[in-house]
């Protein structure tokens, strides 16, 4: 489907909505354990979907005096109160499959197809929507959130047809622990990215002393260091070192720079701040080390 980024999330979001009530009014009606645990999966994709639509419109927010670096740490912190929940939701789910598991109740398989069905049918529609192959970060996560409820809901299918065709009403919590394990690998996954920026580690992909010797290989270059590369926001790297040259004019010195500039923008890192010097720093490593006495100061 064309369109903007902006546009399909939020047709998408439309239709995932949907699916959700649909879901936890089907699960009621039918008494099936695993059609819910699917809806808590569809709310995880709410979530997702929403989240990706807020990144979206706060990306095009240009930064000010109260975020110089923009806005992009907004919608990570929802994700990280996302992917908390989507624990927790899990949690529960597993709590309830054991006790269906000693306990099944009568399930009302006809029910639990209709709706497991029209939400597989949804899903399709949001995967033709959102579309696939596309280079938009988000768009790709979002994509991937519709095609993991996809298979979560042809799982609840099968379980239905079991539950008709033999009778066996097991597979139901069987499913939904099965919905429960996707949903807290997929929560887990969320914390972790974000923390990861949060907690300002290196972008995965990228190596301060490969590109810290990527860059003394630029002609002029004597050394490099007190290295940092840290992300702005997902799929947003930023870098900051100390770049020693021998002594020269600032337009030489500035040359220098560009191409450092030129070859980091070649590795996606389009955010950088170098600082030039011409005489060597008093801690002169890749890495920044941090006095913590008294006197406690940045080398």
């Amino acid at each position: 489907m064309k369109g903007s980024s902006e546009k399909r999330l939020m047709w998408s979001l439309a239709v995932t909505t949907v699916i959700l009530i649909g879901e936890v009014i089907g699960g009621i009606v039918s008494n099936s354990l695993a059609l819910l645990s699917d809806a808590g999966h569809v709310l995880t994709d709410v979530f997702a979907l929403g989240m990706s639509l807020l990144a979206a419109l706060i990306m095009k927010r240009p930064s000010d005096y109260r975020a110089t670096y923009g806005y992009q740490r907004i919608g990570l912190l929802a994700a990280l109160i996302n992917g908390s929940s989507l624990v927790v939701i899990a949690v529960f789910i597993f709590v309830e499959t054991y006790k269906r598991l000693h306990s099944p109740p009568e399930i009302n398989s006809s029910v639990m197809l209709l709706i497991a069905t029209a939400g597989f049918a949804g899903n399709l529609i949001m995967a033709w929507i959102i579309g696939k192959g596309h280079k938009d970060l988000n768009l790709k996560s979002a994509w991937l959130h519709v095609l993991g409820d996809t298979v979560s809901s042809g799982g609840v299918i099968i379980a239905g047809l079991i539950i008709k065709l033999t009778g066996w009403v097991l597979a139901d919590p069987i499913a939904s622990g099965l919905v429960g394990i996707m949903i807290i690998l997929g929560g887990a996954r969320v914390v972790k990215e974000a923390l990861w920026i949060f907690l300002e580690l290196s972008p995965l992909g990228f190596h301060a002393e490969e590109i810290s010797a990527m860059i003394s290989e630029v002609p002029g270059v004597v050394c490099v260091h007190d290295v940092h590369i840290w992300s702005i926001g997902h799929g947003i790297p930023a870098f900051s070192g100390h770049v020693q040259v021998n002594d020269s004019k600032i337009s030489e010195a500035d040359t220098i720079r560009k191409e450092i500039e030129h070859r980091l923008s070649d590795l996606g890192i389009r955010h950088s701040v170098i600082q030039m010097e011409c005489a060597e720093c008093m801690a002169n490593g890749i890495y920044c080390q941090i006095n913590r006495t008294a006197d406690t100061h940045y080398h």
